[in-house]
């Protein structure tokens, strides 16, 4: 049986607190890649995380963009993202390639975790992709600081474009590095998978078609302990084709979510305050519970039994199948 992870609880309600945090260092780390190092303002603090969490950069040309945590979750005064300048941005990694300078103050949330860590498996192999490394790297600093058994297979398009090899190679983990352009397109995954312990966890994260051929093959050998993030959304979100109803079961309200609109818009220019993040149903800032119809599951960040129970929905991709649902807001 293939088991996803479950992401936590909804929140009773939204916590909207951000946090200010200063630019203190920006590093190339690879071809495309940097690292962006931030640092709490005088006199305040960072909560702690766990490894796999995220933070949403919430930027000055008014985007809000999630960056997966690679630094460990030891550091008690810092936090390290990576960022890829992806080549059809939509602005945000273009914004911190060009523009993010040391010594800027921007807001960022409290750190979220899709993507959590079982930090007693007997064995964890991680995977990742890209700058699908990020989230991958904290997980296996706390892995090696632990002393767990684990290993890594990190693949990418070349070794130019590989990041943070220097810190890897420094924690002495064992290593399978595929490179695209020495060793082929596509890693031989699922013989990699085949002939690893099948009670080991493994966790990956990367491009698309890279997760996708890892549920696959993951299902296909009978993997039960597995775990992905995405960087990128499966589906479109779902701009109704057909009116319905919203009920707001906190607020007293009633809403109607228009043709071609989505139902986060619809909240946001209702004046409805909902947490949202990256829009795009990855980071489960929006995430909301059902209490009443059909929801119509765009997201790429709920387990399969959630989407199933329709007990919570993602409010920024996902919309209703029927004529109405009632919303715990």
């Amino acid at each position: 049986m293939l088991v996803v992870y479950h992401p936590p609880r909804v929140r009773d309600k939204p916590e909207t607190t951000q946090l200010r945090a200063t630019v203190h260092a920006i590093r190339y780390e690879a071809q495309r890649v940097v690292s962006v190092e931030l640092r709490p303002q005088p006199g305040s603090a960072f909560p702690e995380f766990d490894a796999g969490a995220h933070i949403d950069l919430h930027l000055p040309n008014e985007m809000i963009r999630s960056y997966s945590l690679c630094n460990s979750a030891e550091d008690k005064d810092r936090y390290v993202i990576g960022v890829l300048n992806v080549e059809e941005s939509r602005g945000g990694s273009r914004y911190v390639h060009e523009q993010l300078r040391v010594g800027a103050r921007i807001e960022i949330s409290r750190p979220r975790n899709n993507f959590p860590l079982h930090e007693e498996a007997v064995h964890t192999v991680l995977i990742a992709g890209g700058v699908g490394i990020t989230p991958i790297l904290s997980m296996a600093r706390r892995l090696c600081a632990l002393g767990r058994s684990v290993e890594l297979l990190y693949c990418a398009r070349s070794r130019r474009e590989a990041a943070f090899v220097d810190e890897i190679e420094a924690l002495g983990l064992e290593v399978k590095w595929h490179f695209n352009d020495e060793h082929g397109e596509r890693v031989g995954l699922m013989q990699f998978l085949a002939t690893r312990r099948r009670d080991a966890h493994f966790y990956a994260c990367g491009p698309t078609p890279m997760l996708d051929d890892f549920e696959r093959h993951c299902s296909e050998l009978g993997i039960a302990h597995v775990h992905l993030e995405r960087f990128v959304a499966r589906d479109a979100p779902a701009e109704t084709k057909k009116r319905y109803r919203v009920e707001l079961s906190r607020s007293r309200r009633s809403l109607e979510v228009a043709p071609g609109t989505t139902l986060l818009q619809t909240l946001l220019d209702a004046g409805v305050d909902v947490q949202h993040g990256c829009t795009q149903g990855l980071c489960g800032a929006c995430k909301t519970r059902v209490l009443s119809g059909e929801p119509d599951h765009r997201d790429s960040v709920l387990s399969a039994s959630e989407r199933e129970s329709n007990a919570v929905m993602t409010v920024c991709v996902s919309g209703c199948k029927g004529e109405s649902l009632v919303l715990d807001l």
